[in-house]
């Protein structure tokens, strides 16, 4: 029998933080509940494109170690593979401007608490908090405190 219901998707960031393991944890097990998919999105940018200064750093290599941590994550999350249901994408851009985008049409987005060091957060704001304030759906942030909390904005 086939369903007329839209696909439920859940998006989730990973960028290899503490936090960012729970949020695809809890991402993972939210969609198997629900019957969804969860849409893995890990955004990568040059440290060109953020603005800092020092030598230029070749894109492909800035790809590749994307790429490998964004590997890393999901295979310490999911040691014997993903689940069908989990989708991968590597996409380069800021991190809560290519959330915000992947929002549109999901369930819900999740993310982590904390991000990967306070420059970064200092300099853009928070990904969670620029999430939650102008994604185009419902956005769990959950927190890396080693239990299981989380909070929907």
């Amino acid at each position: 029998m086939e369903s007329t219901e839209p696909e439920r998707r859940v998006v989730v960031g990973v960028d290899g933080s503490p936090s960012s393991y729970e949020a695809l944890q809890w991402a993972a097990r939210y969609a198997r509940d629900v019957g969804g998919v969860v849409d893995a999105v890990h955004a990568w940018d040059t440290p060109s494109a953020a603005g800092w200064a020092g030598p230029a750093i070749d894109p492909e290599l800035d790809l590749e170690q994307a790429r490998e941590r964004f590997a890393a994550e999901l295979q310490a999350v999911f040691p014997s593979g993903p689940p069908a249901a989990v989708r991968e994408h590597l996409i380069e851009g800021d991190p809560s401007e290519v959330l915000i985008r992947a929002s549109e049409g999901a369930d819900l987005l999740v993310v982590g608490h904390r991000g990967r060091g306070g420059f970064a957060r200092s300099m853009l704001g928070s990904v969670s908090h620029r999430c939650a304030q102008h994604a185009a759906c419902p956005v769990v942030v959950v927190r890396h405190e080693g239990h299981r909390r989380h909070h929907a904005h």
